[in-house]
């Protein structure tokens, strides 16, 4: 393939990341990819990707992109998934238009959180999905669901110290599904998110479920509350990035 601009889908478990993002001392899903580009490609490469995930957050769906002044081989995958530990995959390697931005070309991202609701627990959801065997009111979930779709201020839901200037996001589709398995999963796509922002709205809505919140209070931390007035934040080994869509 000529040099130019490349897109990279990719599939990872992030229990044993320190998030993506390049930490000096930490493995990070960049770190592993920036060096196994390098080592394929001959010279240095940084990768922008669509959403940054924390520690201990998976991806089945996330996009990063490059641009390589360096002729690209024809078993470019192949070389570069062997240079990768098992729990992360490169899925797909696409050349693009020069100036495709994986992160400034996104128009949503879709997210997925796993409650695991049986009694009793399961060894194979362990790091896979959120073991909640308490008492949910569906009802006040779904509507806590319904109230987050739109433009609001999601201060509350992000933590205090951050670097976000700007705390209005659109969500344009949010729900709560049963899934076989006694599974029961929140999925949200909004225009963008801030850290940690899909884990406190599940801590919050898991504070309605459980009757230690009403559906008015969590709707009330909509219009730019602060932090301290949402719930906690939930674990990040039930979280999954799904997927990334363009234009």
């Amino acid at each position: 393939m000529s040099p130019g601009s490349f897109r990279l889908d990719i599939e990872y478990d992030g229990s044993a990341f320190s998030g993506w993002a390049r930490q000096p001392g930490k493995r990070t899903v960049q770190g592993e990819l920036e060096t196994a580009l390098a080592t394929v490609l001959r010279e240095p490469v940084a990768l922008t990707v669509a959403g940054r995930t924390d520690a201990g957050v998976h991806a089945r769906g996330q996009v990063a992109s490059f641009r390589t002044a360096i002729e690209v081989p024809d078993d470019f995958l192949r070389r570069l998934n062997g240079l990768t530990d098992a729990d992360v995959a490169i899925t797909a390697a696409t050349a693009v238009a020069d100036g495709f931005d994986a992160r400034a070309d996104a128009t949503s991202r879709s997210y997925r959180y796993r409650l695991f609701t049986r009694r009793p627990s399961s060894p194979f959801e362990r790091g896979r999905g959120l073991w909640w065997p308490h008492r949910i009111d569906r009802e006040g979930l779904d509507a806590c669901a319904e109230a987050v779709l739109g433009k609001h201020d999601f201060t509350a839901f992000t933590p205090s110290q951050t670097d976000h200037v700007h705390f209005e996001r659109r969500v344009l589709a949010a729900a709560w599904e049963d899934e076989p398995g006694d599974l029961l999963v929140f999925r949200v796509t909004a225009d963008a998110f801030m850290r940690n922002m899909v884990r406190i709205l599940v801590g919050t809505m898991l504070e309605v479920a459980s009757s230690r919140r009403t559906v008015a209070s969590f709707t009330q931390l909509l219009a730019g509350a602060s932090r301290p007035q949402a719930g906690e934040t939930a674990p990040p080994h039930a979280l999954y990035l799904e997927s990334v869509s363009y234009a």
